[in-house]
């Protein structure tokens, strides 16, 4: 258990982050846009695509319509698919764990098209291409 000293330490940490930082004020997720949008106590609007957040990639609209800000304002819970969105790692560029970012980097990567690879793909055409799978017995 938190001894009183500590308490009031992480009490006035609190209060000089929330002084400091951007937090949560209203949020909301809008069907036609397809977008949660968050209001930031700067006045800022902060929109994004659930398919871009861990957790929220395959939620419904209905699943999306109940959005609760947590008490320190820093947070987003989406009860329906029990998800949670960190504000201050999301406005950082971060959109889950280090295992799921690092997935979704692979997938961009592999699918983008550059002069390299378009250079390695023709140099491999002309070896003979990738070798044909061998048919099963």
């Amino acid at each position: 258990m938190a001894k009183r000293d500590e308490f009031e330490r992480a009490q006035a940490r609190g209060l000089k982050r929330k002084a400091n930082e951007p937090f949560a004020v209203d949020v909301r997720y809008d069907r036609r846009q397809q977008r949660v949008i968050v209001q930031l106590n700067t006045g800022l609007l902060v929109l994004f695509g659930p398919e871009m957040v861990e957790g929220l990639q395959d939620a419904t609209p209905r699943d999306l319509q109940e959005i609760e800000i947590t008490p320190s304002g820093l947070g987003l819970h989406f009860p329906r698919v029990d998800a949670d969105v960190y504000l201050p790692g999301l406005l950082s560029g971060e959109f889950g764990s280090s295992r799921w970012m690092a997935a979704k980097l692979g997938q961009r990567g592999g699918s983008v098209r550059s002069a390299a690879k378009t250079v390695a793909a023709r140099a491999n055409g002309k070896l003979g291409g990738r070798p044909r799978k061998s048919e099963a017995a």
